[in-house]
């Protein structure tokens, strides 16, 4: 069906209710800016482990977690909770655990497995017995040929319990770790390896130790070690204290313009790894801060996998769904070929989330074009931006109809944007801020400025200078920027967002090419998917045949032939494009288990992809725009 949108008698937005941005802006001569909320900070809670306490008191029958049981064929069946209160019961039986092992505030324990309801009781009983929780992407323990960021994370780590749920898929992972004196706690036994059953954690009565325990924790008390992606060399232990995720939390409830409804229980559906802040700490945390229940997706934005979002989504009707675009794009898809399923989504949301990369306008308008026909009304998109080392520090808050917005600062948080050379370096100071990184004090040092503001890296502007109530762009990483040949700045995360764009839904990803060039070229990851589609019936099988298919090569040409009219300048133009078959490499650094693309790394490990793009004339494979 054809759900175009015209860009004039548009209906109106579903209500977003929160406050609009209340500015204090401090200008230096310098040029640099300093950027805050006038809307004050909530109050905070205590502690995770506190807020844990509250809920359960409030709803202990209520369903806290929700994961499809694994069926011996690899699917998944029927749904299985776990209650706000059995979850309380179960994390003082391993807190009281690892209590009685002596374990504390030095000896964190390591979990390897990726999101469930026995993983949460883990992190929570750990946080209950003060043991920081290093949560490790599953990808360096499945995806790794040589372990060596595992090793990296366990030798910084340095923890003294591990907990592997499914044992034996992890079983070459942990033997690559020198696990002497290490307590490994497993739901499946390893043959030949002595391990501790998950059960016998839960069997243990809990005494006054743990209650004791819990009133030791308060705003500076570690919860966590999260790991940077490691896309820029191995990963950091990035200290998470309780001060941290409970800012987070008061800063977006300070902006919020009316209460909860006591008798709705919010619903999410979540698959992004809690080995990251996204969902392991803003997501988790403020789905149980506002008591709902959280269903743990086994799909993902991946061939194959995606199926079973879409199953999850005909069962659950979310208050709000976030998501990378590239699964934004997919969910799209299926909604246009289902009626029914675009109802069930659409019944109770309020707003859609996006993150890890800039939303195109081609996905905006589908997804506001399924919401206008299932409920008569358009639907907020926003997005929060902060990194491992600052949980979330803007948000987009407002009703705008703009794509690319990072937002402002949350109460509490003040950004300082420095020039630095052609861009506005992004830094921050706040609650929401990590005090540093875990055995690396030389890190610390290097990380915050001379006024205590923590340097991201990024570069942001004002949407638009005269107004800057209408939020921040975010426009590149610092260090990424290059120039061409005549000496002209190339803004490599601008290009990157715009190309993928221009080329959607093929191009997944992109890496921008052109240091000291003559002009700009892509290397590029096709979406095999879509390719598929654009060749139709008779498509090769193989991806190598599928992306030199003229149908494909035709595809690109034309969308970029229209992205260079509009975008005629040397430094926006695209020259050459070459697909590549290759997906990104973990072990080379090249991409995170989230998805963000390390663009230098992956030109150094394929620089012979990347001289092909500047033969002449061209080869085969490489695509001429003309």
């Amino acid at each position: 069906m054809n759900l175009e949108v015209k860009s004039t008698d548009l209906p109106p937005f579903k209500p977003l209710p929160q406050k609009a941005p209340d500015l204090e802006i401090v200008r230096k001569d310098d040029g640099t800016i300093y950027i805050s909320q006038r809307h004050a900070l909530g109050e905070m809670h205590r502690s995770i482990a506190h807020l844990l306490e509250e809920r359960a008191a409030e709803h202990p029958e209520r369903n806290f977690i929700g994961e499809r049981i694994p069926q011996p064929d690899g699917k998944y069946g029927d749904w299985r909770f776990i209650t706000y209160g059995e979850a309380n019961t179960q994390a003082n039986a391993v807190a009281q655990a690892m209590i009685d092992r002596g374990l504390g505030p030095d000896t964190p324990l390591m979990v390897l497995s990726g999101n469930s309801i026995r993983h949460a009781v883990m992190m929570l009983g750990a946080m209950k017995a003060r043991v920081p929780v290093a949560p490790v992407s599953v990808a360096y323990s499945l995806m790794s040929g040589d372990h060596s960021k595992l090793k990296h994370v366990f030798e910084t780590a340095q923890p003294k319990m591990i907990f592997a749920e499914q044992g034996p898929l992890y079983a070459r992972a942990l033997d690559a770790l020198p696990l002497e004196g290490v307590e490994v706690v497993t739901a499946i036994p390893i043959p030949g390896r002595e391990t501790t059953a998950y059960e016998n954690l839960l069997k243990t009565n809990h005494g006054p130790a743990v209650p004791k325990s819990v009133e030791k924790i308060g705003h500076d008390t570690v919860a966590k070690f999260l790991f940077t992606s490691g896309s820029t060399g191995m990963p950091k232990g990035v200290i998470q204290t309780h001060g941290m995720m409970c800012a987070v939390i008061a800063g977006q409830t300070a902006l919020r313009t009316e209460e909860p409804d006591p008798d709705e229980i919010p619903q999410s559906l979540e698959w992004m790894p809690w080995n990251h802040i996204s969902a392991g700490n803003i997501g988790f945390n403020n789905n149980m801060n506002a008591g709902g229940t959280v269903y743990l997706d086994a799909g993902k934005p991946l061939p194959g996998m995606f199926e079973e979002t879409i199953r999850n989504l005909r069962e659950i009707s979310p208050l709000g769904f976030g998501s990378a675009p590239i699964a934004l794009s997919w969910l799209a898809d299926a909604m246009e070929r289902d009626a029914e399923l675009r109802d069930k989504f659409f019944a109770k949301l309020r707003l859609v989330g996006y993150g890890g990369a800039t939303l195109s306008q081609d996905i905006y308008e589908r997804i506001q074009a399924l919401a206008i026909a299932s409920t008569g009304m358009r639907i907020p998109l926003t997005t929060m931006y902060g990194a491992t080392e600052t949980q979330g520090i803007t948000v987009v808050h407002w009703i705008t109809e703009r794509v690319g917005l990072i937002g402002l600062p949350l109460p509490g948080i003040t950004l300082k944007l420095v020039p630095n050379g052609t861009k506005m370096e992004v830094r921050v100071k706040g609650p929401t801020v990590t005090p540093g990184y875990h055995k690396r004090d030389d890190l610390t040092q290097k990380a915050f400025d001379e006024e205590g503001f923590y340097s991201l890296g990024d570069a942001a502007r004002f949407l638009d200078e005269s107004d800057p109530g209408q939020g921040l762009v975010f426009d590149g990483r610092v260090t990424e920027d290059f120039k061409l040949d005549s000496g002209t700045w190339v803004s490599v995360g601008t290009l990157r967002a715009h190309a993928v764009a221009a080329a959607s839904p093929l191009i997944a990803d992109c890496v921008v090419c052109g240091h000291d060039k003559a002009f700009v070229a892509l290397l590029a990851w096709p979406n095999y998917q879509a390719a598929q589609a654009i060749v139709g019936e008779g498509a090769p099988a193989t991806a190598a045949e599928l992306y030199a298919h003229p149908k494909v090569r035709q595809f690109v040409i034309d969308k970029f032939v229209a992205y260079n009219k509009a975008n005629p300048g040397s430094s926006t133009r695209v020259k050459r494009v070459l697909l590549m078959t290759e997906p990104p490499s973990v072990d080379g650094h090249e991409i995170t288990d989230k998805g963000y693309i390390n663009q230098r790394a992956t030109m150094e490990r394929r620089k012979e992809l990347a001289d092909r793009l500047y033969v002449s004339p061209s080869p085969e494979e490489v695509i001429e725009i003309p």
